[in-house]
């Protein structure tokens, strides 16, 4: 494995994790990570690039994979939750050292899978500049597949899916990418006809 200088690390890698009290309220949504705009994120637009969106989407999994046990200890087994599916939805763009702050719901989940929704929010301002939808599964690295998550961690899961619950789904949620097709001889066809001729 590259050592820390020629790999991506998160803001919390070495920070462990928290210890779950299953008493406790789980927020609906998780309000977990913020961070300024890293002049490393800004592209040649003078924005944050489009990758770095995903970036700090990446951290904000890593604050929950923490806050629900998934931590060094826990990896160093070889079992981790893996991406599979990403969609983004960027809505506003935002310059260097602005203020990034992220929500995050669990929307859903099972034996071995969790669907994500992270929110991220300016600071300042307090619009909404981009969300992401995530898919993650649990591997089992050594074994090369998919396994079961542990009964204690997916009792967790399960606790923040139950205070989620009632949020509201958002409407990008499972919203495919396309272009949508004009029907024939509809009047929005017929007019973009006209202006051609």
């Amino acid at each position: 494995m590259a050592n820390s200088e020629e790999r991506i690390v998160t803001p919390y890698e070495g920070t462990g994790h928290r210890d779950w009290h299953g008493e406790a309220p789980v927020p609906a949504p998780l309000w977990l990570h913020e961070a300024p705009v890293s002049p490393k994120w800004v592209d040649y637009n003078g924005h944050m690039s489009e990758s770095c969106y995903l970036l700090v989407f990446g951290d904000n999994s890593d604050a929950f994979f923490r806050y629900v046990g998934i931590g060094e200890e826990y990896r160093a087994s070889g079992k981790s939750l893996y991406t599979v599916e990403s969609h983004v939805h960027n809505r506003r763009e935002v310059a260097e050292g602005e203020p990034l702050r992220l929500s995050l719901r669990l929307l859903d989940h099972d034996a071995k899978r969790v669907h994500l929704f992270h929110e991220m929010w300016h600071g300042g301002t307090q619009t909404l500049l981009a969300t992401a939808e995530q898919l993650l599964v649990h591997v089992d690295a050594h074994a090369g597949r998919s396994c079961p998550i542990p009964d204690y961690l997916h009792e967790r899961i399960a606790a923040v899916h139950r205070a989620h619950a009632e949020l509201p789904v958002p409407e990008v949620v499972g919203r495919p990418i396309a272009i949508p097709k004009k029907r024939e001889g509809s009047r929005n066809g017929q007019q973009q006809e006209a202006g051609r001729r």
